[in-house]
């Protein structure tokens, strides 16, 4: 019996403070080893049309590492996206200030990506808004989505 495996790539939801950590001294190491990753296809970069305007107002060299990318999943959020936004800001998460979170959030979570990672800890990768996220999640209906840093996500296969 012949058995073929498939190996699925993982579709990683990169926020802007990724590509902001590539050039800070605390999250330059991670941030560069899954850019690496990006660009050796091991993994499918995900990123929104809420991430590019971010990009818009960082300097060029963040903007230009988007070029490094040969294959790019851009998502533009559609209006399910920004009603999945709206139920986490109801639910007090984040407060409209922080709008554009809580679509990241969202925009995730509805392509159903493997996982996002942030360096955000103060609005992203923070457990008590993790659990809080994935309850709106779960009560509207969606899956859980799994939310890391990028050093989780590269420690693991260390």
């Amino acid at each position: 019996m012949l058995y073929i495996f498939i190996m699925k790539i993982f579709k990683i939801y990169i926020d802007t403070s990724v590509f902001g950590g590539v050039f800070d001294q605390e999250f330059s190491e991670y941030s560069l080893l899954l850019f690496n990753k990006f660009r050796k296809n091991e993994y499918l970069p995900v990123i929104s049309d809420i991430t590019i305007a971010e990009l818009e107002n960082a300097p060029d060299r963040v903007k230009n590492l988007l070029l490094d990318f040969d294959d790019l999943e851009l998502i533009e959020a559609d209006n399910e996206m920004k009603k999945l936004a709206a139920f986490y800001l109801d639910s007090e998460i984040v407060s409209p200030k922080y709008s554009d979170d809580a679509l990241h959030i969202a925009i995730a979570t509805i392509c159903k990506v493997d996982v996002l990672v942030s360096w955000n800890f103060k609005h992203i990768v923070n457990l008590k808004k993790i659990h809080q996220f994935n309850s709106v999640n779960l009560r509207e209906g969606y899956n859980l989505l799994e939310i890391r840093t990028p050093r989780e996500v590269i420690s693991d296969e260390r």
